[in-house]
């Protein structure tokens, strides 16, 4: 289902010091510094699993996420995703796949959601009889109601988070990358989350990629973690792999990080 060798990404950031007489100088003559977002990244993912990928911030996840999603290019290396190289074949590879990042919006703020739900119909070419169970089905499982009818804007972080969800699952994707989806969110809307993932992945057998700094997400959600930091994966296994003795799932993590030095 997904499958990646080798991967390598790097980024290259302008820097300079403070002050005014810095920023002229940086006009004329820029100083970049390469930072390695992915170095020799290699996993596969099968039909249905439901992945949790931790790490601390600046490890690699986001950019994973977006090379799989065909947002970037990697540098060298091989991604298939169902078959497909995302990167080069985006248009096909857009229908199969829904994409939430908890930071950012696929929905048009000023308008009512159920306007935006509507031109994502146009964009997926989403047939009309298709679309509409979708729609019921989402809006029932999500408890959206009232919600088409409100601008994004005028939506709580929890509320808008529904629909987000909502969004990404209307064309009815075999493959979900969910990216702190539960960020910000309250106790209850969390819980509403994790449970409606739940279901997506035991009715409808998609398979799903979920990062998160909140290990809780992943103690509800994943049979498989994999672990990454400094843009390699240094752990691939379940939630038992990596507990130790009596300690909390955070307090693991956080004395894995500290004794992996990431």
């Amino acid at each position: 289902m997904i499958t990646m060798e080798h991967v390598c990404k790097s980024y290259r950031i302008a820097k300079r010091n403070a002050g005014f007489g810095e920023a002229c100088k940086a006009f004329f003559h820029r100083k970049y510094e390469v930072i390695q977002a992915l170095d020799d990244v290699s996993f596969s993912i099968g039909d249905g699993e439901m992945v949790g990928y931790i790490g601390p911030n600046g490890a690699g996840k986001s950019s994973t996420i977006k090379i799989l999603s065909g947002i970037l290019t990697p540098d060298s290396g091989n991604v298939f995703v169902d078959g497909r190289i995302p990167y080069k074949n985006r248009i096909q590879h857009v229908r199969e796949i829904g994409v939430v990042f908890g930071q950012r919006s696929q929905l048009w703020w000023d308008v009512p959601v159920i306007d935006s739900f509507e031109l994502l119909k146009d964009i997926y070419s989403i047939p009309q009889f298709s679309y509409e169970q979708s729609l019921e089905e989402l809006t029932e499982l999500l408890n959206l109601g009232e919600l088409l009818r409100s601008p994004a804007r005028q939506l709580s972080l929890g509320q808008r988070m529904r629909c987000e969800i909502a969004a990404s699952l209307l064309h009815r994707p075999r493959i979900l990358f969910l990216d702190e989806p539960t960020i910000g969110l309250d106790a209850v809307s969390k819980l509403a989350v994790r449970d409606f993932i739940l279901r997506q992945n035991r009715t409808h057998k998609t398979t799903v990629i979920l990062t998160t700094h909140d290990m809780q997400d992943i103690e509800a959600l994943a049979s498989r973690i994999l672990l990454i930091g400094k843009g390699k994966i240094l752990m691939d296994g379940t939630l038992d792999d990596i507990k130790m003795g009596g300690d909390s799932i955070d307090e693991t993590v956080a004395e894995l990080y500290r004794s992996l030095d990431i």
